[in-house]
């Protein structure tokens, strides 16, 4: 008899959000799939450590109720989605503003009405409020006009924005004649915690895309922590579909070398790690610059009353880029009786991060943090690819018949790019493949199953 030609038709190196997405838009098609990830755990930068019953979040992206892939990403019908409140609280001058929020009819045309209501009211009306408050975003006019252009920004199809012309986003926002004070009061340090670049070196097709999920949407986490959404994809698989602690040191259109589990035979190979590691397998690969992100977790009993907003720091005053008391949003990721305050710091962190930030907090928040406890200090260098211009929002996916590449580093660096990435891929090997099928199918060794 023939030897069997292949073990499965696609192997999936890493086990992310992206490789685990791309599994079951290929397994639902019928495809047989491994998915082998080195780690002894799936998830990749999505991860969440647990210490003392609080779930703590290593990077901590936030995600978007108006991510399309969330609601398209087979695997995720059970995800429960914690929002932030409406808009986001800014901190400048010593006070505290909220900002973009609804307008009033939740349109477009309701935010206009309301521009155009204040700038007839009597000029006492209309200007005294920025004199009195120094509010970040300015007065009542301010307010409404930022509304308007929110509202206009979420009603603007995907490929107009795409069609802009292509500026680092700080730049751009200066020469659409945006305000300096809404600029620096509010889409800057907004920016910032959205795409974890506090200096605005992205692309201004991607910052506006980022605007654009957040007036089309709600801030919000997964409730249990980031890596509920992983595991919730790598449980709706089936079973023996994912292999941890199987780390591949070489790749081919039909076959995956595997450092102690030998080599697994396929009909083509998509790679969904990370960027580098990506390029360590197939030499050639573009490794973009990253964003290092580091995410201080505090406890107290008495924590801050700002409820489930998102704190903003607009004054650039400490290390801290933005906080929240996290378990205001999801009562999960604390025990009873304690709060859970996570904050970031964009960048590289000072020294003594942990005593810069809680000095910072301090005045965040306007309360003593001395006796705040600190459960963990989680500093990744690379964790999140940068976007600068010209940047391709759809770096092909398809590097040749049989090898494929997903990840947030082929489309923008967010969990919907991630998930888009893998959406992209799998229909393309599914393109490939055609409609033939699995043939001639072997198990797979037993050094593998036994690692599964």
């Amino acid at each position: 008899m023939l030897e069997p030609v292949y073990q499965v038709d696609v192997v999936i190196v890493g086990a992310g959000t992206a490789g685990l997405s791309a599994a079951h838009r290929l397994t639902s098609a019928g495809v047989t799939t491994a998915v082998l990830e080195a780690a002894p755990y799936v998830g990749g930068r999505m991860s969440t450590e647990k210490v003392d019953g609080f779930r703590l979040d290593r990077i901590g992206q936030f995600l978007s109720t108006s991510y399309p892939e969330l609601r398209l990403t087979p695997g995720l019908d059970a995800l429960v989605l914690r929002p932030f409140a409406p808009g986001v609280l800014l901190h400048r001058d010593g006070r505290r503003q909220r900002a973009g929020a609804p307008a009033v009819g939740g349109s477009a045309r309701g935010a206009l009405h309301a521009v155009r209501a204040l700038a007839s009211a009597p000029r006492s009306t209309a200007v005294s409020p920025v004199r009195k408050t120094g509010a970040p975003v300015g007065g009542a006019v301010d307010q409404a006009r930022l509304q308007a252009a929110l509202a206009r920004i979420a009603g603007t199809p995907v490929e107009r924005v795409l069609a802009r012309p292509e500026l680092p986003a700080a730049q751009a926002l200066a020469a659409r004649g945006v305000p300096a004070r809404t600029i620096d009061g509010f889409l800057r340090p907004l920016l910032a915690a959205l795409l974890c670049d506090p200096e605005l070196t992205t692309s201004s097709r991607c910052a506006d895309l980022a605007l654009r999920s957040f007036a089309s949407g709600r801030l919000c986490v997964p409730e249990g922590g980031a890596e509920v959404l992983p595991e919730l994809l790598a449980r709706s698989l089936p079973p023996g579909t994912v292999h941890t602690g199987v780390r591949a040191t070489s790749v081919a259109t039909t076959a995956v070398t595997t450092a102690e589990h030998g080599v697994f035979r396929c009909r083509a190979v998509l790679l969904a790690t990370d960027a580098r590691a990506a390029a360590e397998l197939l030499p050639g690969l573009r490794v973009p610059d990253f964003h290092p992100v580091t995410v201080v977790h505090h406890t107290t009993d008495e924590p801050p009353t700002t409820g489930s907003a998102l704190l903003l720091e607009a004054d650039r005053g400490g290390p801290v880029a933005h906080t929240a008391v996290v378990s205001d949003v999801d009562p999960s990721r604390a025990p009873a009786g304690r709060a859970l305050v996570s904050s970031t710091v964009l960048g590289t962190p000072p020294e003594g991060v942990d005593t810069a930030v809680r000095m910072h907090l301090s005045r965040l928040y306007g309360t003593s943090t001395r006796r705040w406890e600190t459960l963990a200090v989680h500093h990744t260098a690379e964790a999140v690819p940068a976007m600068r211009p010209p940047h391709d929002l759809r770096r092909p996916v398809r590097l040749m018949a049989g090898l494929y590449v997903c990840g947030d580093h082929r489309d923008t660096s967010t969990v919907q790019g991630a998930l888009h990435s893998a959406h992209r891929a799998a229909a393309a090997v599914l393109a490939d493949l055609g409609a033939a099928g699995s043939m001639h199918r072997a198990d797979p060794p037993a050094t593998l199953r036994k690692a599964a």
